[in-house]
């Protein structure tokens, strides 16, 4: 067991002065959706399905929780049900779910998305059916319930994903290749490993969509605020090029830290209802796969985490990306959770165990040591509550001349101490005001 108290008698003290800080707004485009139930009737109408009277349709849900979902997904169910058709839902999430039919619907529940809520069947199983296979032998499965229905409607959030990058990322071909295939398909196509996913996934994709009766998919993409910036209903035969088009809109959408470089980046939380990674590697450049070439925004010298958000119920996924964490997150970390999340991804870095401190205040002198050559009272520390909700961070003094300069960014107070109460735990919060 990890000791609750680890001296560290580093010679010389093992903290320095830190910086006055300042509240800061980050400015992202907040284009929204502002009537979900016009603007999926308006897509309906676009791309006329056709004559659904007594059509089963079998309408895919993932696991991630998206804000905006729940209101495009009963819009889409009430326009089927106008139709004619008779449409259910099932959980469209791999293996997530502890990879089994209850606890995938528990998923659903646990986002809004009950039969009472939509209004329509909700129906969970693990049975597959092997539709195709890849040059290489590896299958392409369907959820059997899918496969048996009339028509099949998966819905999605399009967004960069945390592990690979590709053409297509996370979105409708993603759906179809892992969400639908359920825990079997998932884990046949992470054997190979994150780096093959970028043809992976549009080539079990495009086979998937040739052997099976997709309707339309609903392609969402969420402004930085998490709301809906555009809801899209894409016909089967527009999969490959909408889907990859929607994902650059959804770079350019989602939240980035406006800094040119980072000695220090103090997260507060990380969590499964966070990233999928725990913490964003978009944001902090840091994929559990190792890969390269993943930053969107500036690069960063070390990570602290602080804590665990409740959500994630101890999953403690990300945690090793950073460089030193705290006894508050070890105490809350469901090591089964965790593992079981990243070793089904097989990106095992994920659950390293960074330098453990004993208090917020012992976490942050130990990440400025690591940056060697910076004196703690220069650094360049930044402050967010998670690598989601980043409209208003902290940042230290020795950047103030590059926030007066970006003009998207906006100083919000003047400076003012970092302080920690007696036991070491950082105090205020950082308000989300913009």
């Amino acid at each position: 067991m990890l000791p609750s108290n680890i001296p560290i008698p580093l010679p010389g003290g093992l903290r320095g002065p830190l910086p006055r800080f300042v509240s800061v707004a980050q400015n992202f485009p907040t284009e929204t959706v502002d009537d979900v139930d016009a603007a999926v009737a308006a897509e309906f109408a676009r791309i006329s399905p056709g004559d659904l009277t007594g059509k089963s349709v079998a309408v895919g849900v993932g696991s991630r929780g998206i804000g905006p979902q729940p209101a495009v997904l009963k819009a889409v169910i009430r326009e089927l049900l106008a139709a004619g058709a008779k449409p259910f839902i099932i959980p469209a999430m791999g293996s997530h779910g502890g990879g089994n039919a209850k606890g995938q619907e528990a998923v659903l529940t646990s986002y809004g998305i009950t039969e009472a809520t939509m209004g329509v069947p909700i129906r969970s199983s693990m049975d597959v059916v092997k539709v195709d296979e890849l040059d290489d032998g590896t299958p392409v499965y369907c959820d059997k319930l899918a496969y048996e229905a009339d028509f099949i409607v998966p819905c999605n959030r399009v967004k960069p994903h945390t592990s690979f990058r590709g053409t297509h990322e996370s979105g409708l071909m993603k759906m179809l290749a892992i969400g639908l295939s359920k825990h079997e398909g998932a884990t046949v196509l992470h054997f190979h490993g994150f780096k093959h996913f970028h043809h992976l996934i549009p080539e079990a994709g495009k086979r998937f969509l040739a052997k099976t009766k997709v309707l339309f998919g609903i392609a969402m993409v969420e402004n930085a605020r998490e709301e809906l910036r555009h809801v899209e209903l894409v016909p089967a035969q527009d999969f490959v090029e909408r889907d990859a088009a929607l994902l650059e809109m959804a770079k350019a959408s989602i939240p980035q830290l406006l800094f040119k470089s980072i000695d220090l980046l103090v997260i507060d939380k990380i969590g499964k209802d966070i990233s999928g990674a725990g913490m964003d590697p978009n944001v902090t450049g840091k994929p559990g796969s190792r890969m390269e070439g993943f930053s969107m925004g500036p690069p960063i010298n070390r990570i602290v985490i602080r804590d665990l958000t409740d959500a994630t119920e101890g999953n403690a996924t990300g945690i090793g990306m950073a460089d030193v964490t705290t006894q508050r997150v070890v105490a809350k970390l469901d090591w089964t959770k965790t593992y079981l999340n990243i070793v089904t991804a097989g990106a095992l870095d994920g659950a390293r165990l960074p330098i453990v401190a004993d208090t917020d205040q012992d976490a942050i002198g130990i990440g400025i040591r690591g940056c060697p050559g910076i004196a703690s009272d220069q650094a360049r520390i930044v402050r967010v509550r998670n690598t989601l909700e980043m409209t208003t961070v902290w940042a230290s003094e020795p950047m103030l001349a590059e926030i007066e300069a970006n003009p998207r960014l906006e100083r919000l107070s003047d400076p003012f101490a970092c302080e920690f109460d007696a036991d070491g735990a950082l105090l205020g919060t950082i308000e989300l005001e913009h």
